[in-house]
């Protein structure tokens, strides 16, 4: 279960780096516009909760896997931290080579399979990315991305504690994506954790760099992620030729509920928070 949290939390900050541009407001019009109070986006009718979940995790973020993190990227060397990333890497190339498959998508299959095999191989168990280098691109498929290839609606925007940003779709497949890894291989439970840990490290530290531009230029960190987010698993499920109507992949949203700051969480995000507990 730490494992599962661990990873979880490390892929919510990857949604960081895929970053969004936002046009800036006509000349005259920026204080207005912020003054002017803004509904709740129709893919984003949880967003009180939601804030203050995001508040949570961006504090323990603050006090602890940052630091950490910090101290793991100024201790352990380059190369040995592109190793660990490379082997992580390559069990994720082979969960995505299955979620290709049930996506009958058997040109990007073959390539996963044939990234997989090439870096086991000669790559030292996947600790080399030989595979990049022979050009043989990594596809990184999910089967968040399998759910919404077969029409599964991504429904409302929501994040959850500790694991981070998601949809209600990608809620239910995130327990199957990140039980996939390198722990697989073990069944001491210690070896789990601490190999969880590693991964868990690893990706923080990798994501220092963004975290910091993003300190820097968001004014709201929560849209920004959001929006991030969101654009970035459409553009995924659709393999980046997104159909023309925005709203096309999105369920009729129900009414933002009728909530003060201390309510509780909505009934389906509550249904969903047990979907995602192993």
């Amino acid at each position: 279960m730490r494992r599962f949290l661990a990873s979880s939390l490390a892929a919510a900050l990857l949604v960081l780096a895929a970053g969004c541009a936002t046009a800036p407001p006509p000349a005259g019009q920026g204080d207005a516009a912020a003054a002017a109070p803004k509904p709740a986006p129709k893919t984003d009718p949880w967003e009180n909760w939601n804030r203050k979940v995001f508040a949570f995790n961006d504090a323990v973020d603050s006090a602890v896997i940052r630091p950490v993190a910090t101290f793991y990227a100024n201790v352990v060397p380059q190369f040995m931290r592109t190793g660990v990333t490379n082997f992580f890497g390559n069990f994720a190339d082979a969960w995505s080579a299955v979620n290709n498959l049930l996506q009958f998508k058997l040109a990007d299959t073959g390539q996963d399979v044939a990234r997989v095999t090439t870096n086991s191989v000669f790559g030292l168990g996947g600790l080399i990315d030989v595979a990049t280098v022979a050009g043989i691109d990594s596809q990184r498929e999910d089967f968040g991305q399998t759910l919404g290839r077969w029409g599964v609606k991504p429904g409302p925007y929501v994040v959850w504690p500790l694991f981070g940003p998601s949809t209600l779709r990608d809620s239910f497949a995130l327990p199957v994506d990140r039980y996939w890894g390198p722990a697989l291989a073990f069944t001491d439970t210690q070896t789990q954790l601490v190999l969880g840990g590693l991964g868990l490290l690893n990706e923080r530290a990798n994501l220092l760099p963004t975290s910091r531009m993003l300190d820097d230029m968001a004014l709201d960190k929560y849209v920004f992620v959001r929006d991030a987010y969101l654009q970035r698993r459409r553009s995924l499920v659709y393999d980046g030729n997104e159909p023309d109507d925005e709203d096309e992949d999105f369920e009729a949203d129900p009414e933002p509920p009728a909530e003060s700051a201390s309510a509780p969480a909505p009934a389906p995000a509550a249904s969903a928070a047990s979907a995602t507990n192993r």
